[in-house]
């Protein structure tokens, strides 16, 4: 005699003998069907009414004004396992209107990069990898900034890292104690740098540029050059 199935096969188990018809009826009905509405991030994925949004202030000694960098995200799949918080588009303004055409090119770019989906951490590689030919500067803190460009990438990196999608590995634990004996040694030093000054900064005075990080933190302690920021030494 045949059975027809109707319903589609979801799961299945074998019964070696009678006593056991009781446990594969169990188990099959414990077995939940595939998940097949979850909803990933593509460009045909219709705008919300309401996006949630954060709002990054940018100065810069290129301009006596501010740049307001505003990334809004959506979240897919709501109060469920599945729940992604996603960069949706993003909005750069400012009172200074002199790189206003190449601002607005640039968050329509990144905003159609953001709706393609996927892994969109490439950005940040790419526009801080942007150098100004009249030069950088260095921004509160130590870090280096070759354009404002890589300003913006770095405004990116930092919502990317607070949503979720850069994980920060951080330091090993000989490395952040390395670091920690070091900098208590030139604490002192970095206090009378910066009374000397009038400049308050992370960093002694004295720190060059690390090639790594970008940050001005490469000291030289115990013959051997390592960054204060990253960790990163010669010594390996």
């Amino acid at each position: 005699m045949s059975i027809k199935i109707a319903s589609k096969i979801v799961g299945y188990a074998v019964a070696k003998d009678d006593e056991d018809d009781a446990a594969a009826e169990a188990a099959l009905q414990n077995v939940k069907p595939e998940e097949t509405n979850i909803i990933q991030m593509h460009e045909k994925l219709e705008r919300p009414e309401m996006l949630l949004g954060s709002t990054y202030k940018v100065k810069t000694p290129l301009s006596e004004h501010a740049l307001y960098i505003t990334i809004n995200d959506v979240i897919l799949n709501p109060d469920t396992d599945h729940e992604l918080r996603r960069p949706f588009e993003v909005f750069i303004n400012s009172k200074n209107m002199d790189h206003f055409q190449w601002i607005v090119a640039l968050t329509r770019i990144i905003s159609a990069v953001f709706r393609k989906g996927g892994d969109v951490t490439f950005l940040v590689d790419e526009l801080r990898s942007v150098f100004d030919p009249r030069g950088g500067y260095f921004k509160k803190g130590g870090k280096y900034m070759p354009s404002l460009v890589a300003e913006i990438g770095d405004a990116i990196e930092c919502h990317l890292r607070m949503i979720g999608m850069i994980k920060d590995e951080g330091l090993d634990e000989h490395q952040q104690k390395l670091i920690d004996e070091k900098r208590a040694q030139l604490e002192g030093q970095s206090k009378q740098a910066e009374e000397t000054s009038g400049e308050a900064s992370d960093f002694p005075a004295s720190a060059q540029l690390c090639g790594k990080c970008s940050t001005k933190a490469l000291i030289k302690m115990d013959g051997c050059m390592t960054c204060l920021n990253c960790g990163d030494s010669k010594c390996g």
